[in-house]
């Protein structure tokens, strides 16, 4: 197996590590906060506080990975989440403020993760693999997703919620034995790389040099990079909305037992598995049959961005669960299709810069992890109705669609 295909393998068990950790919560907090008495608006500012973590440690998680090596960045954040994921159950009995602390450091250590390993891919990846290595890395995403929403309610009715955290936590340590073994910052300071898979990324892949100093004053007047910020803004609170929301959703708003929310709750993100891989293909195919770079890009987000808008915006119009779990699911599979979109667009626009580009507009699309998942407890608290939840999420996805048309490029800015 060539050595970048294992770092692309480790990369993805690292976002899946990420996204057990994260989500386990959305299941584990309905016999939480029927134990500890919280109401909609309490469940959302938990859920909203690991993203007060998540923002900080972006633009430095990329920067530090573009300058010092993502194989120590993101090995550390790792483990430091790992560590606040086992003390969460601890936190939660001392008190509600003591939650929200472990929290916050739960998500500063995860903050590095997306800027680190785009930061990782722009120095060992071939630019025509590069949609399909984001893409699977990406999916990691959903699939740590499906599987902590079928597995944690097993372990919650076996064992009890605190076991969640504690199990999910362990992973962390025994990845990190494989990507200190494994992971190099660099393909040339690889020692199992072949001449041949080393001299292909040298020549393919969108930058071997670490990054200089960064024009910062350039960035904030970007309106390429600002596209890519605004599409990453408005597919993540979709995203963080129904992570956190949609077991809830199922189970309190479709009246659905709790022993089967989570395989309801995970048909539509094991759908984003397979069409995130998908759309990864898809976005390489364009390029490889010498389709213009910035159409693809273009192509690939309308085809998410609308297409998942579209069936946000019809879920009220049904009632049945099997019903509005199909639209959920044809919804995903749109989005899928923007991995060859905005997502991988930062190494086009800024090869060098990549990581700290991905962190710039990770911490913004980090945001509406804060605002929009207690936006969304407010208005279910307020009006006791999900339709206004599905229609204002629908409406930023499409925004997102258009400011990405109109602003989008892959000319290099920053060099």
């Amino acid at each position: 197996m060539h050595v970048r295909f294992k770092i692309i393998f480790l990369s993805f068990l690292a976002v899946f590590i990420c996204y057990i950790d994260r989500v386990n919560i959305s299941i584990a907090i309905i016999p939480m906060a029927k134990e500890l008495g919280w109401d909609y608006e309490r469940m959302g500012i938990v859920f909203s506080s690991f993203f007060v973590g998540y923002i900080f440690t972006q633009i430095l998680g990329g920067y530090l990975s573009d300058k010092f090596g993502a194989k120590i960045v993101l090995g550390y954040g790792l483990v430091f989440w790992s560590i606040f994921t086992i003390l969460t159950p601890l936190a939660a009995y001392a008190g509600f403020t003591f939650l929200i602390l472990a929290r916050i450091c739960m998500g500063l250590g995860e903050g590095i993760t997306f800027p680190a390993w785009h930061s990782l891919y722009a120095r060992w990846v071939p630019i025509n693999e590069r949609a399909r290595a984001v893409g699977v890395t990406n999916s990691g995403l959903f699939l740590g997703t499906v599987f902590a929403l079928v597995v944690t309610p097993i372990i919650v009715i076996q064992l009890g919620w605190e076991w969640s955290f504690y199990l999910f936590g362990l992973v962390g340590f025994i990845w990190y034995f494989f990507w200190v073994k494994f992971a190099t910052s660099s393909p040339k300071d690889h020692p199992t790389i072949s001449k041949d898979e080393l001299t292909l990324i040298e020549e393919t892949a969108p930058t071997t040099e670490e990054a200089k100093k960064l024009p910062w004053k350039v960035l904030i007047t970007n309106k390429p990079l600002w596209a890519i910020a605004v599409a990453h803004f408005c597919s993540n609170y979709s995203l963080f909305v129904f992570l956190s929301w949609l077991p809830v959703f199922i189970n309190q708003g479709l009246g659905v037992k709790f022993s089967s929310v989570g395989i309801l709750a995970m048909l539509p993100h094991l759908t984003s598995f397979v069409f995130l891989n998908l759309g990864g293909y898809f976005g390489d195919f364009l390029v490889r049959r010498n389709v213009k770079l910035l159409t693809v890009r273009k192509i690939c987000n309308t085809i998410g961005f609308g297409g998942a808008g579209i069936c946000l915006a019809l879920i009220p119009s049904f009632e049945s669960v099997g019903q509005i779990i199909t639209i959920l699911c044809i919804g995903n599979a749109f989005s899928g299709m923007a991995a060859g979109g905005f997502i991988v667009n930062h190494a086009d626009i800024g090869p060098r810069y990549t990581g700290t580009l991905m962190g710039i507009t990770n911490m913004i699309g980090a945001i509406p992890g804060i605002f929009g998942v207690y936006l969304s407890g407010l208005i279910l608290k307020t009006t006791n109705s999900w339709d206004a939840v599905f229609y204002v999420t629908a409406s930023v996805m499409f925004f997102g669609m258009m400011f990405y048309l109109l602003f989008a490029s892959t000319n290099k800015q920053f060099d």
